[in-house]
């Protein structure tokens, strides 16, 4: 009876703290620190901070565009598996107040070993808190994926000069490949040149430009007869045009 009669004081006496510090911080210091305490509560596995901080009616747009209510996010909180551990920081944390309701947007910088794999993530986070009587608890959120270059390959100067040449999209729309001593340089009808890197054989990006691709087509023969410009999972092709004095 005792340990219990402790354990309750020491929940009161949270709460109470909490409360307390509430009251002493800025609008915009509040939702930061609750904001980190549901991302630690994710590595933690710990739901009870996601049930005090979650309005009852709160969406919740996660990276893959799953909207969830709270018990879809209770549910998912869960302690990090055997073999996988990791840390969230928030970076360039912003919010602004508006009467009763707090804007704020983040980075969350994740570094995660993953059985004995290191990767490192970065999401943009969206949260709408109101101020209730309770506190500020979180109404809406929307997280995306910050995408990055994926690592780059050196390619043999054979392989490279198969890409060099003049692609139309329309009679009008053309672009070019050249190669610039090691590297490759496309430069689009009307526009500035720009440096193109390899993520594997017959497959291009534009560095800084993550979202897209350009990969090559080849006939039967195995020359290179266009390229498709993959934007997410969607393709434009461009069609290689003959070289001067060739039909």
């Amino acid at each position: 009876m005792r340990s219990k009669r402790i354990a309750a004081f020491l929940c009161a006496s949270a709460v109470v703290a909490v409360a307390a510090a509430e009251t002493t911080e800025s609008p915009q210091d509040v939702v930061k620190r609750q904001a980190r305490e549901l991302v630690d509560a994710v590595t933690n596995g710990q739901p009870a901070v996601w049930e005090r901080y979650l309005d009852p009616n709160v969406r919740y747009t996660d990276e893959n565009g799953t909207v969830n209510g709270k018990k879809q996010m209770l549910d998912g909180i869960r302690p990090l598996p055997e073999g996988v551990s990791g840390r969230i920081e928030i970076r360039d944390f912003d919010a602004a107040i508006q009467g009763d309701v707090a804007i704020a947007t983040y980075v969350l910088d994740e570094n995660e070993d993953y059985h004995g794999h290191k990767l490192h993530c970065q999401y943009r986070q969206t949260d709408t808190w109101r101020k209730t009587a309770d506190g500020w608890r979180l109404i809406a959120a929307q997280v995306i994926a910050l995408r990055t270059d994926p690592p780059a390959i050196a390619l043999p100067a054979a392989v490279r000069a198969e890409y060099c040449g003049r692609y139309a999209l329309t009679p009008e729309i053309t672009y070019e490949i050249a190669c610039k001593g090691d590297s490759l340089e496309g430069t689009r009808s009307g526009r500035k040149p720009e440096e193109l890197r390899a993520e594997a054989p017959d497959v291009l990006f534009v560095p800084g430009d993550p979202r897209y691709r350009k990969v090559f087509l080849r006939g039967p023969d195995g020359r290179v007869t266009g390229f498709a410009e993959r934007r997410e999972a969607w393709d434009i092709v461009w069609t290689r045009l003959p070289e001067a004095g060739t039909r």
